[in-house]
């Protein structure tokens, strides 16, 4: 496939399983040819895992929702310059454990941000970048709840209260309403097996809509 790559984010609550369908995708798409870059938010560089370390740990003091935005989109504008333009331009494609979707999600909703604050650093971090597809694995919160608690140790966010998590996912859903042109979502409390078999059906539709994109560039 040639001209540029698609940008597609994968997004979701705690314990909806992102980590396992990614890998799925990403083989589904590698299966079909398609040169596929996987990474994550925050994340995805030497200094973006460094900020993640930082946003993910536990605290004694409370840390300021502002100051967490920031650090967010620190890390995404190294993310942008360093992995994911680049990848893009040379015709990959990205797939991305969470991207600008998730701030929304989680410091609009979860924190109370305003989303005005959001976009204002959205256009000044991303410009005109936006992913082409976003697709959310929906769950009930208690359902995913209780999948992330038998993972272990939890970090700061997973931490927080079911009441958090609530708006978390009202939020993910509002923005799935508002773009819904590039939104999919998935009923993640299903069985893997037919959680995987919708993500295939997603992958061909995007396989389909890249070739018809390049035909016509």
């Amino acid at each position: 496939m040639s001209g540029r790559g698609l940008f597609i984010n994968m997004e979701g609550g705690e314990g909806v399983g992102k980590s396992t369908n990614l890998g799925f995708l990403e083989n589904f798409l590698r299966g079909n040819g398609v040169d596929v870059v996987v990474t994550r938010e925050p994340g995805g560089t030497r200094l973006g895992e460094d900020i993640r370390d930082l946003l993910l740990q536990l605290r004694e003091e409370p840390v300021d929702p502002t100051a967490e935005l920031l650090l967010i989109f620190a890390a995404r504008a190294q993310h942008i310059a360093e992995l994911i333009e680049p990848a893009l331009a040379a015709g990959k494609w990205v797939l991305s454990d969470r991207f600008t979707d998730a701030t929304y999600a989680y410091q609009c909703g979860g924190r109370g941000v305003k989303r005005e604050t959001v976009a204002q650093l959205e256009a000044l971090v991303q410009g005109a970048l936006r992913p082409d597809f976003t697709l959310l694995l929906d769950a009930p919160v208690s359902i995913g709840m209780r999948r992330a608690q038998k993972r272990g140790d939890l970090d700061r966010f997973e931490q927080e209260t079911l009441a958090f998590f609530e708006r978390v996912r009202s939020a993910y859903l509002r923005q799935a309403e508002v773009h819904g042109d590039r939104y999919r979502v998935i009923d993640a409390s299903q069985s893997l097996v037919i959680v995987q078999q919708a993500l295939a059906k997603v992958g061909t539709e995007l396989l389909s809509k890249q070739i018809h994109r390049s035909a016509q560039s």
